[in-house]
């Protein structure tokens, strides 16, 4: 797990200017079916309040700026102390933070917290890397990165 963390992190180095620009390594289309998924607990609700992928699922927070945005800060949802922790120690969600989380979101906020009683809401695990990918680039193809809804409110 500590290797697969090292690795993803590196990789999130390596390639941090492409995602700061919101451009996402995985498969856009793939993303979509791999939501799926994910439907049962999360929705992507614009600012507008236009539903743009799930249902009505309040299990989870709203995934809108969750790409590039910091963790456990959405509005309305009431996060595990450790989500929030992790968010005010830095976590951001970029392409290898969002793929090492979703495979083991308890092992990776103990990894990220270096605290073994870390604990996140979310049970679920995607099974496949490539899935993950996926889904961050979805995310990324349909959500607002932080900086934009930063400066809509500025303007409006």
């Amino acid at each position: 797990m500590k290797r697969t963390l090292i690795a993803l992190a590196t990789l999130g180095l390596t390639t941090a200017p492409a995602f700061a620009e919101g451009h996402a390594s995985g498969d856009v289309a793939e993303g979509e079916k791999a939501f799926k998924q994910c439907i049962a607990c999360h929705v992507v609700v614009n600012a507008d309040g236009e539903t743009l992928a799930g249902r009505k699922a309040k299990t989870g927070p709203n995934l809108y700026t969750m790409v590039g945005g910091q963790a456990g800060v959405v509005d309305g949802f009431r996060y595990s102390s450790s989500m929030v922790e992790a968010g005010e120690a830095g976590l951001v969600w970029d392409e290898a933070a969002f793929v090492a989380y979703v495979q083991d979101p308890t092992g990776y906020l103990r990894e990220f917290l270096d605290d073994s009683g870390a604990r996140g809401k979310m049970s679920y695990k995607v099974r496949k890397e490539e899935d993950a990918v996926n889904l961050y680039a979805y995310l990324a193809s349909i959500g607002a990165q932080p900086e934009a809804m930063e400066e809509e409110a500025t303007t409006n």
